[in-house]
């Protein structure tokens, strides 16, 4: 079955604050490393921070880089990564993409990579017509559609963002939906380093 009969439009899936590939998945980690935020400055649930997987290697996995080109996460090593897996149709991860994109343009010249990966099945243009319309400057439009990268890190809500450092280990994840500009998210990019 197709992953966004399982998201849940409008206000349900922004009280969730996240859209599930499959049915009902127990929150990631769940142990005292994991907490969930208070509400965003709207009211809204914000997403649950996961230190499980820190140590974790990012894997080599390939998906379409801004250009259509294979792009795998150990490319991208050298300095911290902010890896975003969103889709079109998961209401908070559309809720969430300005906040993205405005902490893209604020890293863009020495702080943290910011790259958010579709996990749209229609294709590049869907993405790229939708980065358009929201006029997401600071951001390329990454695609995942086959969505391997899911499945290696064995993500099952949408939105999840994760950070790995320079050396491209994983430090935490954020299952749900975040303000990436705030100061909750500065203090959390910081763990990485050379955050600004």
């Amino acid at each position: 079955m197709r992953p966004e009969i399982f998201c849940l439009l409008g206000f349900a899936a922004l009280a969730s604050a996240s859209c599930d590939r499959q049915k009902a998945a127990e929150p990631q980690g769940g142990g005292p490393e994991t907490n969930a935020a208070a509400p965003d400055s709207a009211g809204y649930p914000t997403g649950r921070l996961d230190r499980s997987h820190a140590g974790s290697a990012a894997p080599a996995v390939e998906f379409d880089d801004g250009e259509g080109e294979p792009a795998t996460l150990p490319d991208f090593r050298g300095r911290p990564l902010l890896v975003n897996l969103w889709a079109t149709w998961c209401a908070p991860c559309v809720r969430e993409m300005p906040s993205l994109d405005r902490l893209a343009a604020q890293q863009s010249d020495s702080g943290v990579r910011v790259i958010a990966i579709s996990q749209d099945l229609e294709g590049r243009q869907k993405v790229t017509d939708f980065f358009a319309r929201r006029r997401l400057a600071a951001l390329e439009p990454y695609l995942d559609a086959d969505m391997a990268l899911m499945t290696a890190l064995r993500i099952e809500t949408l939105p999840t963002t994760i950070l790995y450092d320079a050396e491209g280990r994983e430090v935490w994840r954020m299952t749900g939906m975040a303000e990436w500009d705030g100061e909750r998210a500065r203090r959390l990019l910081g763990e990485a380093g050379r955050v600004r």
